[in-house]
């Protein structure tokens, strides 16, 4: 976490900075606009800035703006003073701190600033081979591409690998390929040198130099035109890069992490994406299985966002019904992690029992999510008949109904009764059965699914 300081605020400044150092954070100081624009353009960065609310903020995030600098502000005044508060959120701060600074309020605000805390959530083997081929991997200086669909999670991910690697007290910066236009993308990872294009007032350090020692997060690196591809690959081989209107070439030592939720495979084909840079970038394959592939994930993750979003909006975590289970494994989730993430935010505020009933599950439009024939739901119904069609050929009755029994009984997180319900047997052929299997060596899910794994970042 890196906290760039503008300001003094009469010394009280000063202390908030001790705070952040004790949580962790790498403090800059500024003492105006002019130095922390200095400061960002070096190189060193920050992923958060603590402004005095006697500077300017709005000048400040408009000399962010015109220098095509991401940084949320926050600012910090003494407690009375509201109306300077206001100012400064309408002028563009993320949030106002009251000062002096509280510990607990300084450690919040950098949680919530710092995405490399979040947790990396799974259940489902689908989902366990990954990790253990990412665990294994992290250590080492391979490029790693994620692949996968749009809100599996592949920028957690790369957040988990780099957290493991042994780069990970050096910076992880991140670059939005898709959200750049390509005309200021080559300036962003590259830098640029004073007078190289119009608006380029002074020398900007890029990406590449802003991630020296640690790793640089690729995302979405399919949309990255050829001509710059060709630059990229470059860096990546020869470990230098040239700033725009440079003369020199620069010396990096980076990690380079890249992701696509595009095949990019398909993409050489079509003569839009470089095959030499995918050989480059693609070392180490980490694919993520779309989350309806990851059955024992949804559940697990529901749970873990229910709670999360209950705390941050002040209300009681209640836990879900078995209908609004059943409700939340049968979807799609054409939008994965993300579409469930918000699904679940949403059924946390409209709940009013004591459990998340399937009435509070809905749709952005406010539909129910058990209520919805859409063609995602149509497409997954087919999509597990093929399934099931496929395995049943060459097996006897005794293997299918072996798989059926146990899938059933995973599906249900390990509960007998539930599992017995949606099989239609009673529960005591249920446990006869199972204990054949146990006897036979076969691993039987235990009541409750088990303990899950959780590997924070």
């Amino acid at each position: 976490m890196r906290l760039l300081i503008v300001g003094t605020l009469n010394g009280q400044l000063t202390t908030a900075t001790k705070l952040a150092m004790d949580k962790g954070a790498q403090v800059t100081h500024a003492a105006d606009i002019a130095q922390a624009l200095a400061v960002l353009r070096s190189g060193r960065g920050a992923d958060l800035l603590m402004v005095d609310v006697a500077v300017s903020i709005r000048d400040l995030v408009a000399g962010l703006e015109a220098e095509h600098i991401h940084a949320p502000i926050v600012a910090c005044g003494t407690a009375t003073d509201a109306r300077a508060a206001v100012a400064a959120i309408q002028a563009g701060a993320k949030e106002y701190i009251p000062l002096p600074p509280d510990a607990e309020l300084i450690a919040a605000v950098l949680a919530a600033v710092a995405d490399d805390r979040r947790e990396l959530i799974y259940r489902d083997d689908a989902m366990a081979r990954v990790v253990k081929l990412a665990q294994q991997v992290a250590g080492s200086e391979a490029s790693v591409l994620i692949t996968g669909d749009s809100g599996t999670g592949k920028e957690v991910l790369a957040r988990y690998v780099h957290a493991r690697s042994n780069r990970a007290k050096k910076p992880l910066i991140c670059v939005n390929c898709a959200a750049i236009p390509e005309t200021l993308l080559e300036s962003e990872l590259f830098g640029h040198e004073k007078g190289a294009f119009t608006g380029a007032v002074a020398r900007r350090v890029g990406k590449f130099e802003e991630a020296n020692g640690g790793t640089l997060l690729l995302d979405e690196i399919s949309e990255i035109d050829v001509r710059l591809q060709a630059k990229l690959l470059r860096a990546i081989q020869e470990r230098v890069i040239d700033r725009v209107g440079g003369t020199r070439p620069v010396p990096i030592d980076i990690r380079i992490i890249a992701t696509s939720n595009r095949n990019l495979a398909e993409a050489v084909r079509d003569g839009s994406f470089r095959e030499d840079l995918l050989f480059r970038l693609n070392v180490v394959n980490l694919k993520i299985p779309p989350l309806r592939e990851r059955p024992a994930d949804v559940i697990e993750l529901a749970e873990y966002f229910v709670k999360k979003y209950a705390a941050a909006n002040g209300v009681t975590a209640r836990p879900l019904s078995q209908d609004s289970r059943r409700t939340l494994t049968l979807n799609y989730w054409p939008g994965n992690v993300r579409e469930l993430e918000n699904t679940m935010h949403r059924a946390v505020l409209m709940a009013s029992g004591e459990e998340i009933g399937p009435e509070a599950i809905l749709t952005p439009d406010g539909t129910r999510l058990d209520q919805q024939r859409s063609a995602p739901a149509v497409a997954h119904a087919a999509f597990a008949a093929e399934q099931v069609s496929r395995g049943l050929v060459g097996r006897t009755v005794a293997e299918v109904e072996r798989d059926l029994i146990l899938q059933t009984l995973k599906h249900c997180l390990g509960n007998r009764t539930h599992a017995a319900n949606v099989l239609g047997i009673s529960i005591r052929t249920l446990r006869n059965k199972l204990n054949e299997y146990a006897a036979d060596g076969l691993p039987v899910p235990p009541p409750g699914g088990g303990e899950p794994r959780i590997a924070a970042a």
